[in-house]
C-alpha cells in the first residue's frame, strides 16, 4: 500500500514538474517574441502645418501609396489633439518626440526672452558649436535648450548606443529636436546660394560622404522648374479660386497664379530658400531621407534605429497662400507621392513588416481671417504695436513708470522684475492689474498671470492648455489669447499657434509592424506618441513623458 502511495505522489510530482517547466518555457518563449517583434526602424514623419482635414478634403485625389495606405494598412486617430498652446513648431516637434508639453520640456516657443541674459534665445541656437558643411553660422545649432529626452534618446539608452538615430528635415529645429540629445546626426538645408544639407559640431566635424557625395549631385537644382498643379486645375474644387485676394505670392510675379517659373523666380526669392516654400522641399527631404536610409544602414540589424523626417515646406506655403489655396492643395497632393515613395523605399530597403511609421503634425492653421471676415465669420488681426503703446501708456499713469515691461513675445508680457521690486511694489500685484486692464483690450479673449499658472490647476478648456505650455522658469509674468481666427500676421496667407481646434487638431496615422487596423474618434494626444513608440520598443518612456501608450493601436 505504501508503495502505491508513493507511486502516485511521484507520479504527481513529476506531472507538476513538468507542467511547471512548460509553463516557464512558455513564458521564455513569449518574451523572446517580444524581443523579436520590435522593429527594426521606426520611421516619425511630421508635416509641418497640417490640418486633420486635410486628409478628408484631399481623400478622393490621393493616391492609394500615401496617405491612404497609412489609413487602409494602419491605425487612423481621428480626433488628435495638441494639449498646450502655443502651437508652434518647435514645442510642436519636441512634444511628439518627448511626450510631454512645453511645461515640462521647456521648449516655450520658436524664440523666447530669456529671463536671465535679458534676450531673446532661439531654440535650437547654440554658439559653443560650429557649422559642418557651410561656413554660414546656419550650422551653429544643438538641442542643447530641450530640458527632456525623446523616445529615440531612450532607445539610444536602451541599446547601449547600438541603435541609431537620424533626423532629417529643411528647417534645423525640425531635424534638431525629434532626434533628441544622442542623436548620431541631424542634418537640415541650408538654403541662400548654397542648397546644401549641413549639420553641426554637435553630431561630427566632418560630413559622411554620402552626405558629401548627395550634395555634389546638384539635386536641389534640379527642382528650379515649373510648379504647375499635379492634376488639371480645374478638378481642384476642394480649394478657392486660384486668382483671390487673400495670398501672398513670389516676388517678382505679378499675379498670385499657377504656373510658377521657379529658375527665374530664384534670384527675387532667396535663392534655394524658394524651394523651401514650394512642394519640392518635400521631394528633396524624401530624396535626402531614401539616401540616409542607404548612407546609415538603417534598419539592416535587428537593433532598432530610428529616423525622424519633418516636411517642413507645408507650413511656408501656408504661411504664404492660406489654408483653402490651391497652392496647398497641390503640396498635399505632391507630398502624398512623396511618400508613397518614401513607403515603397522603406519596403524595398528595410523589407515590408520590419518597420513602424507615425505621421503627425507640429500644429494645424487658421483659414485666413480676412477671408473669413469675407464670409462674414468673426476674424481679425491683433494690432501688437497699438496694444504695446496702450499698455505701456496704462502702466506709466498707474505707476508713474515707463520701464516695467521687458519684453512682449509669443502672447506673453516679460515684466521688469528688478525694477518692481526697487519701487516697493508686488510682483502679483502689478500682474493683475495689467491682466484686468489687457481684457478690455480689442482682440483679447482671455488674459492670467504667471502666478495663477503657478498656483492653480486647471483641468479643461483654454486654460488647461496655457497651463501646459507654461514653464515657470522660462515662461512670462502675463499671458493672453486672442478671439478666435483672430492672428497677429499680414491680410495675406495663414499662420497659427493658439488653443483652438484650428490649430490643436491634427492627423496620427501609425501603419506597420506592430499596429493594428483601425480607427477612433476617441481623443488622444500629441504626447501620447512617444509613449507608444516606447511601449513598442519596449524601452523606458521619455523622461518627462506625461502622455500615456495608446494600447489600442498596438497588435
Amino acid at each position: 500500500m505504501k508503495k502505491v502511495i508513493s507511486s502516485i505522489l511521484f507520479a504527481l510530482f513529476f506531472v507538476s514538474t513538468f507542467q511547471a517547466q512548460q509553463q516557464n518555457a512558455k513564458k521564455q518563449t513569449n518574451k523572446d517574441n517580444t524581443i523579436q517583434t520590435q522593429p527594426k526602424l521606426i520611421v516619425g514623419i511630421v508635416v509641418d502645418q497640417m490640418r486633420y482635414d486635410y486628409l478628408t478634403r484631399f481623400y478622393d485625389k490621393y493616391g492609394d501609396g500615401g496617405f491612404k495606405r497609412m489609413m487602409n494598412e494602419g491605425f487612423n486617430c481621428q480626433n488628435n489633439h495638441f494639449n498646450y498652446v502655443p502651437t508652434y513648431t518647435a514645442p510642436g516637434h519636441t512634444s511628439v518626440y518627448t511626450g510631454t508639453t512645453p511645461k515640462y520640456h521647456g521648449i516655450i516657443g520658436n524664440d523666447w526672452y530669456d529671463k536671465e541674459i535679458k534676450k531673446s534665445v532661439y531654440c535650437a541656437g547654440d554658439d559653443s558649436v560650429q557649422s559642418v558643411g557651410t561656413t554660414d553660422n546656419a550650422g551653429k545649432m544643438s538641442p542643447h535648450r530641450m530640458k527632456t529626452t525623446t523616445f529615440a534618446d531612450e532607445n539610444r539608452l536602451f541599446t547601449q548606443m547600438r541603435g541609431k538615430t537620424i533626423g532629417i528635415a529643411l528647417k534645423d529645429r525640425g531635424a534638431i529636436l525629434p532626434a533628441g540629445h544622442t542623436a548620431n546626426a541631424a542634418y537640415w538645408f541650408h538654403g541662400k546660394d548654397e542648397g546644401r544639407w549641413i549639420t553641426s559640431t554637435f553630431y561630427m566635424n566632418e560630413l559622411p560622404k554620402w552626405v558629401q557625395d548627395f550634395n555634389s549631385s546638384n539635386q536641389a537644382n534640379s527642382y528650379f522648374k515649373e510648379w504647375n498643379t499635379l492634376y488639371d486645375i480645374a478638378t481642384y474644387i476642394e480649394s478657392a479660386a486660384d486668382q483671390n485676394d487673400f495670398e501672398g505670392g513670389f516676388k517678382g510675379k505679378e499675379t498670385v497664379t499657377f504656373p510658377y517659373d521657379l529658375a527665374a523666380l530664384k534670384d527675387k526669392n532667396g535663392g534655394f530658400e524658394l524651394l523651401k516654400a514650394t512642394p519640392y522641399g518635400n521631394s528633396l527631404t524624401t530624396d535626402f531621407a531614401l539616401a540616409a536610409i542607404d548612407g546609415e544602414a538603417l534598419g539592416k540589424d535587428n537593433i532598432t534605429d530610428v529616423l525622424t523626417v519633418s516636411y517642413s515646406s507645408p507650413d511656408y506655403v501656408g504661411h504664404n497662400f492660406g489654408v483653402s489655396s490651391k497652392e496647398v492643395q497641390d503640396t498635399y497632393l505632391r507630398l502624398d507621392k512623396d511618400l508613397e515613395r518614401l513607403f515603397k523605399g522603406l519596403d524595398a530597403k528595410v523589407g515590408k513588416g520590419n518597420y513602424t511609421v507615425f505621421l503627425t503634425a507640429d500644429h494645424a492653421a487658421v483659414e485666413v481671417p480676412s477671408y473669413l471676415s469675407s464670409l462674414k465669420i468673426p476674424a481679425g488681426y491683433f494690432d501688437g504695436k497699438a496694444f504695446r503703446e496702450q499698455l505701456n501708456a496704462f502702466l506709466k499713469a498707474t505707476y508713474k513708470a515707463d520701464d516695467l515691461i521687458e519684453n512682449f513675445s509669443n502672447n506673453q508680457i516679460f515684466l521688469n522684475r528688478a525694477k518692481i521690486s526697487e519701487m516697493g511694489l508686488k510682483l502679483h500685484d502689478v500682474q493683475q492689474a495689467i491682466v484686468n486692464e489687457i481684457i478690455a483690450y480689442k482682440h483679447i479673449d482671455k488674459a492670467y498671470t504667471g502666478m495663477s499658472m503657478t498656483q492653480a490647476s486647471f483641468s479643461t478648456g483654454i486654460e488647461e492648455l496655457v497651463q501646459n505650455g507654461y514653464n515657470q522658469k522660462r515662461s512670462g509674468d502675463v499671458i493672453y489669447v486672442y478671439d478666435p481666427s483672430v492672428l497677429s500676421y499680414s491680410l495675406t496667407g495663414s499662420s497659427h499657434g493658439t488653443s483652438f481646434n484650428y490649430d490643436t487638431h491634427v492627423p496620427l496615422l501609425l501603419f506597420g509592424k506592430g499596429i493594428k487596423q483601425g480607427k477612433t474618434l476617441k481623443k488622444t494626444s500629441i504626447t501620447d506618441i512617444a509613449p507608444t513608440m516606447s511601449a513598442i520598443l519596449g524601452i523606458s518612456f521619455p523622461n518627462g513623458a506625461t502622455g500615456q501608450p495608446l494600447d489600442f493601436v498596438l497588435e
